[in-house]
Order: C-alpha cells, then structure tokens, then sequence
C-alpha cells in the first residue's frame, strides 16, 4: 500500500494521558450526535507550530491540564493517517482536507482531578471525562478512528 499524501490530511497532534493507575483519559465529545463516543484529546497543529508546543496547548484547551502537570514519556515516532467517512468529507476543515495525520504522545498526569476543567477553552470539545483502561480504547472510540487507537495503544504499550 502507498503511503497517503500528507497534504490531503490535517497536521495532529493527539495525546494519550496516563494517571499513577495506568488508566487512559478520555472525554466525551460535545458534537457527537451519535452514539456514545470517548476519544483522547486531540487537535490540529497550526502552521509553522512545534509539535511538542502543539501537543502542550491541545492539552490545556481540551483538559484544563497545565503543563506542569503532565510530562512527555513517549512519542510515535511515525505519523498515524485516518480518512473522514464519506459523509463527512468536503464539511469538515473547510473541505481542505479528507482524514488526519497524527503524531501522538504519551504524557503521564501528575496533578490531580481539580487540575482537570473541560470548559477552560470555548469552545469546550468535552462535556465529560473518565479515566479508562487502555484496551478499552478502541472500543470507545468513533467506528472510523479505531485503526488508529490499535496501533496507538500497540506503540505505547511498552510504557504503560
């Protein structure tokens, strides 16, 4: 298979965010109108931006969390791709692009639940959170994002 065109597909930066229990952050999505869907957070790296400062503010404006709170363990060191569903091509990002490409980063939380606010940013992507376990992740997630969680939780695995 050939490796897709990275610019057909938004630049990511997604976060896996481990407690001292080894348990997953996730948060429910607000826009979901569909089904009951947990994802990690996760967001688009703006133009000419560090992947590692966009990982630090996807963190703060999805979770509340601050810096200091949360330190970098891991990071996949091959950019993960995912297609839109047909039905959301040409609606999402404009209609710039047609999935995502994601570099992802294991980061273990060192605050504690009052450092968590999912309204911090507005507009807030969660309306709730919960700590799970990794092998749950696939399941939680949106139907066309599970190929990425797999292999998320098959690199990161080693640390958790």
């Amino acid at each position: 298979m050939s490796k897709p065109d990275p610019a057909l597909y938004r630049p990511c930066a997604g976060l896996m965010i481990v407690n001292e229990q080894s348990r997953v952050f996730v948060g429910k999505r607000i826009d979901t109108k569909e089904g009951d869907w947990w994802q990690m957070p996760q967001g688009g790296v703006d133009p000419g931006e560090d992947l590692v400062e966009a990982a630090y503010r996807e963190l703060h404006e999805e979770t509340g969390i601050a810096r200091d709170k949360a330190e970098i363990i891991a990071r996949t060191e091959e950019e993960l791709f995912y297609d839109l569903p047909d039905e959301l091509k040409g609606k999402l990002w404009k209609g710039k692009y047609i999935g995502q490409r994601q570099s992802w980063f294991l980061m273990r939380f060192t605050g504690t639940e009052s450092d968590i606010d999912l309204a911090v940013h507005d507009p807030a992507e969660f309306n709730d959170y919960r700590w799970t376990e990794p092998d749950l992740l696939p399941e939680l997630i949106i139907p066309f994002k599970r190929d990425v969680y797999a292999r998320v939780l098959e690199l990161f695995r080693p640390h958790l």
